[in-house]
């Protein structure tokens, strides 16, 4: 009940931020979404301060208001007890702190305030916190807040309604819940900001059926909590979904994030989820930039390999102004399998998922795995890159499996998908599934998508797992064989045929043959009647 409570006002906080927002005219702007993850973040940090100097001095905890406890303390007590809080807490001063604000709020430029309070906040925090880019810059963890509001008069009051809506409650009892409750949060938080609106570089939002089916394949419940200090990777990272849940099926403080993805947007998107998700040990290793173009995670000058990779990519963009940059000698062996050409007609169509396949099959530990969302298509191409990959990863013998999900688990796009398992270490039997038929479909806005129930999650999972062979449904077949299927992924094509015999008399056996008799005579009459009427058309041009 505590959960649920508190779930419903950080959910009424966020709602409370929109209001304000469309109050001063911000409402689905721009920049909304800057102003509301970045004022949570600051309330979220601030009361993680609090939590972690209760915890840490009782003096603080028993105060009556634990800010002024802190404001008596020495500068060197302070610097002692910011030393002692774990490395996910910022280090905040007494005028960073929301109740100092909020006794200031009626003084003259109180934006100006406001504003240089969280730059602070950033410098102070910067090499803990700041999000890189592929060129070395930092993008700091806030920007000035109300510089958004275009009318100076305003600005002073915006600030006024956020503080006063930031000071109304605490999350101080939350900060011992766990990953399914940020996940509900964060969820929420970034709900109509995170979809594939279509442009250029859209940012793709990965359901988290999809999320936990990727994380309880890669990372069974037998080896959840056995796996120590491994490397989590994800080219086309997003806001985060699918690390978070491979995250926690490893053990937050028992693994390292890795991350790149061309969207600045995104990019703090998924350095709000590390932080909500005890990983801030995390963002140092977040990049903004273009995975294929400038691939930012090396040792020396080799690119990193990882024990875990998990990607929902983009499946077609527009890349054709550096896809020769990318027809490299020093990329031969991370394209293996070739770099799409440009189509003639439609550049927005180059098949760009299929170079970040190739980038995580190169970025894999021996040892390693992965799981990919790819197009369906790609399990059955042919011929061309697609069947180069496949071949690739079953001559290798290093393919797991493939579970093809159903049509629009996706409600932003209508392509159907499957999840590609990667599996340097399978040198056994293949899992094929086709889940195609599961999940009840629902109306998402003016889309429809189709939602797995938790037994149907389970049910996929534990099949995979389980090499289990279910009728109509799942397939385990050797590399050989999937070799002599021309390569082919798909486990419809791997099914048996069956017959079912039903015993009749013989009377109704001559019933049956009367029928298909009368109905091919039938056939064979029309077709003579069609016959002598295209015989008569034609005569009739010919005398024309």
């Amino acid at each position: 009940m505590v959960e649920l409570a508190f779930q419903q006002q950080t959910k009424a906080l966020i709602d409370g931020l929109k209001g304000i927002c469309a109050n001063y005219g911000l409402g689905n702007d721009g920049n909304e979404f800057k102003i509301i993850t970045q004022t949570f973040l600051y309330k979220f940090l601030n009361d993680k301060f609090a939590y972690e100097a209760k915890q840490l001095d009782p003096s603080i905890a028993n105060a009556e208001k634990w800010e002024e406890a802190l404001v008596a303390m020495s500068e060197d007590d302070l610097e002692m007890l910011q030393l002692q809080m774990g490395a996910d807490t910022a280090h905040l001063k007494p005028v960073h702190f929301i109740s100092y604000l909020f006794s200031q709020q009626n003084q003259p430029e109180f934006a100006k305030l406001f504003d240089d309070t969280l730059i602070d906040i950033a410098s102070t925090n910067n090499d803990v916190f700041a999000v890189k880019t592929d060129g070395g810059a930092k993008i700091v963890l806030f920007d000035r807040i109300s510089q958004y509001i275009a009318d100076d008069s305003k600005r002073d009051n915006f600030c006024r309604a956020i503080i006063n809506k930031l000071v109304e409650f605490s999350f101080e009892r939350i900060f011992t819940q766990k990953f399914d409750f940020y996940a509900t949060i964060f969820e929420y938080l970034i709900k109509d900001y995170n979809s594939n609106s279509g442009g250029k570089y859209a940012e793709y939002y990965t359901p988290h059926a999809v999320a936990r089916i990727m994380a309880s394949i890669l990372v069974p419940k037998a080896q959840q909590g056995t796996v120590q200090n491994v490397s989590c990777y994800d080219p086309s990272a997003g806001s985060g979904t699918l690390l978070m849940n491979v995250a926690h099926a490893i053990g937050e403080n028992r693994c390292s994030i890795y991350t790149q993805d061309i969207s600045q947007k995104s990019s703090n998107l998924l350095r709000l989820n590390l932080i909500l998700n005890n990983l801030v040990h995390s963002i140092p290793n977040v990049i903004q930039g273009n995975t294929m173009e400038h691939p930012a995670h090396k040792n020396g000058n080799a690119l990193r390999q990882f024990d875990y990779i998990v990607s929902n990519p983009p499946f077609k963009m527009d890349y054709s102004d550096y896809r020769n940059d990318l027809d490299t000698q020093e990329n031969k062996d991370r394209f293996f399998a070739g770099i799409p050409k440009v189509p003639a007609k439609a550049k927005d169509k180059m098949a760009i998922y299929s170079l970040f396949l190739q980038h995580i099959i190169y970025s894999l530990k021996p040892g390693g795995k992965a799981a990919v969302v790819v197009p369906t298509g790609f399990i059955t191409a042919q011929s061309g890159i697609d069947k180069k990959i496949r071949q690739h990863l079953v001559d290798n013998k290093m393919l797991a499996g493939v579970v093809s999900m159903p049509s629009n688990i996706f409600a932003t796009t209508g392509t159907n998908v499957s999840i590609v398992f990667i599996d340097a270490n399978n040198k056994g039997k293949v899992v094929l599934i086709d889940a195609s038929n599961l999940g009840t479909k629902v109306k998402d806005g003016k889309n429809q998508k189709t939602v797995l129930s938790a037994d149907e999650e389970a049910f996929i999972i534990d099949v995979f797992n389980g090499h289990d062979l279910e009728d109509d449904f799942s397939v385990v077949v050797s590399y050989e064989e999937i070799a002599a299927k021309n390569y082919s992924l798909s486990a419809g094509q791997y099914f048996d045929v069956k017959i079912d015999y039903v015993d009749i008399t013989p009377e109704q056996f001559s019933e049956k043959m009367k029928g298909f008799t009368d109905n091919l005579h039938a056939m064979f009459a029309q077709s003579r009647e069609l016959e002598q009427e295209i015989e008569k058309q034609l005569a009739g041009v010919l005398r024309a």
